[in-house]
C-alpha cells in the first residue's frame, strides 16, 4: 500500500509517496512524525547544489528537536538514491536515523547500500517526490552560508509549515 505526504513549505507544496512494501520501518517512522506534528515548523537547514535539500530536524534558529529512537537502516531495500529520491538522513552509525530527510536533487549512487559493514550500508530511500519537483529545485537553488556550527544553511530559511499524510 502507497501512502502519501504532503509537505507545505515556505517554497511551495512537494507531495511524497512512500513504499512501505521495500521500508515499512522507515515509512512507519517518518509517518509517526508527520502524524504527531513534528515536521511542522521545521527547515530545510543544509542544501547542497547538485546533491540533496535536507530537514526535518532544526527550527528556524537552528535548535535541533528532539526525537524517537533510532531505527534500523532499510537501505539494503533495492531502492536506489537517484534524483528526487526522499532518504533518511544518519550520523556515521548506519542506523542512526530519527527524523531527518533529504531529497535527492541529482543520481547519487555513492549513497546506495553495497554491503551490511559500517562503510557499505548507505542511505535509506523510502519514497520519491511525485508532484512539486519545481519546489525542490528551486530549494536547491537558494543562497546559503553559515549559521552556528552549520554549513550549507539557507540565508533565507526555507520552512516546512506543515506536513500531512493525504488519503
Amino acid at each position: 500500500m502507497t501512502k502519501t505526504v504532503e509537505l507545505t513549505t515556505s517554497a511551495g507544496v512537494i507531495r511524497l509517496e512512500l513504499d512501505e512494501a521495500k521500508a515499512p520501518t522507515t515509512v512507519a517512522n517518518f509517518l509517526s512524525y508527520v502524524n504527531k506534528g513534528h515536521y511542522d515548523g521545521t527547515v530545510f537547514h543544509r542544501v547542497i547544489k547538485s546533491f540533496m535539500i535536507q530537514g526535518g530536524g532544526m527550527t528556524t534558529d537552528m535548535s535541533q528537536k528532539p526525537t524517537d529512537a533510532p531505527i534500523q537502516n532499510e537501505a539494503n531495500n533495492g531502492l536506489k538514491n537517484t534524483k528526487y529520491t526522499v532518504a533518511m538522513a544518519r550520523t556515521n552509525a548506519p542506523h542512526s536515523a530519527s527524523a531527518q530527510f533529504f531529497i535527492n536533487t541529482k543520481d547519487n549512487d555513492f549513497l546506495n547500500f553495497t554491503s551490511e559493514s559500517p562503510s557499505g550500508w548507505g542511505y535509506a530511500v523510502f519514497g520519491k517526490v511525485v508532484a512539486g519537483t519545481e519546489v525542490v529545485d528551486a530549494i536547491e537553488k537558494v543562497r546559503t552560508g553559515r549559521k552556528g556550527f552549520h554549513d550549507d544553511v539557507p540565508l533565507e530559511a526555507v520552512v516546512i509549515e506543515k506536513a500531512v499524510e493525504i488519503a
